[in-house]
């Protein structure tokens, strides 16, 4: 495998500047250190994740449409009592 020199990594900078220009070059960095953060936490062994904590998760309830309620009636005022 051939060894990059410094002559070779600015042609390669040079050739990713004029593809992605100079304001995204921070926003692919960042995405870049995002994926492999990622990557490393998914490859990760579960043991040894310290915010895990042992309670199954809840299961989500199913949205059902909300029918409305029926309105009480209400007695008349002069009704005779019986």
């Amino acid at each position: 495998m051939p060894n990059l020199g410094p002559t070779e990594l600015i042609i390669i900078l040079v050739i990713i500047i004029a593809i992605f220009g100079a304001g995204k070059l921070g926003d692919l960095g960042g995405a870049l250190g995002r994926g492999v953060k990622d990557f490393k936490s998914a490859v990760q062994d579960p043991s040894d994740e310290k915010d895990s904590d042992d309670t199954p998760p809840q299961p989500v309830a199913a949205a059902t449409p909300t029918e409305k309620a029926p309105e009480p009636v209400a007695e008349p005022e002069d009704a005779p009592e019986a």
